[in-house]
């Protein structure tokens, strides 16, 4: 009878750690139709977008992607997030590196720079207790093992989360983005030393007489200042 208990033991516990293994696999092909979906949409929505903007999101990236392999981690990303006008809180980066983290080149055992191209699907946080079942061995534990603050997101990852951001903004916010590289000190207004300095940092050569006929062209209310309302209105025209 004692035998009888042990097999059944055996065959119970070989039977929930097949079942574990199988949800950890049908949990990961979720995550990887997921980020391909992302991939799909990200296409179409990086050509709804302007080259500039494009270009926007590659400097954004690059500039944060020191050892040029295409990835970056999470403060790198937060950081290029809010170079692009997105200061998400550490909630949200994790939430997105959960989702579409995937691990380094290092932790997956490879060569730094190696298979940047097709990263493996991202795993899930909610596995990581799971994977205690699987061999030491196994790449499946080494990337479950990792916290999102660990997995990095690549380069078409971004663009296409940014993408979907870009078109999904209120154009006022893009606006009042531009206003306030004009309105140095944050005074609510762009004054005629404002429209100087922003004309010398772009190399624009324009005469004082111009950039004085700008601020009254579009100074409707006489305070010697173009304002954010009127400054929106411009930009909307």
């Amino acid at each position: 009878m004692a035998a009888s208990l042990t097999k059944r033991t055996v065959f119970s516990g070989s039977s929930n750690t097949h079942q574990t293994r199988e949800a950890q696999r049908l949990e990961r092909e979720r995550e990887r139709a997921e980020r391909e979906r992302l991939e799909r949409e990200g296409l179409n929505q990086l050509a709804e977008l302007s080259e500039e903007q494009r270009e926007e999101i590659n400097e954004a990236f690059g500039l944060f992607d020191l050892d040029k392999d295409k990835r970056i981690d999470y403060h790198e990303l937060k950081v290029a997030m809010k170079a692009l006008g997105f200061d998400l809180p550490k909630s949200e980066i994790v939430s997105i590196l959960s989702t579409y983290g995937v691990p380094s080149a290092q932790q997956r055992g490879g060569p730094p720079g190696s298979s940047s191209s097709n990263p493996p699907p991202p795993q899930p946080q909610q596995q990581q207790q799971q994977s205690t079942s699987q061999p030491a061995s196994s790449t499946a534990q080494n990337n479950t093992n990792l916290p999102p603050t660990r997995l990095q997101i690549t380069l078409e990852t971004f663009q296409s989360l940014m993408a979907a951001r870009i078109l999904a903004r209120d154009p006022r916010e893009e606006i009042l983005r531009a206003f306030s590289l004009f309105d140095e000190g944050n005074k609510g207004t762009i004054r005629l030393d404002d429209l100087r300095r922003v004309a010398r940092e772009l190399g624009e050569g324009l005469e004082e007489d111009e950039l004085v006929a700008m601020i009254d062209e579009f100074d409707l209310d006489g305070d010697g200042g173009i304002n954010r309302d009127e400054f929106i209105a411009i930009c909307l025209q």
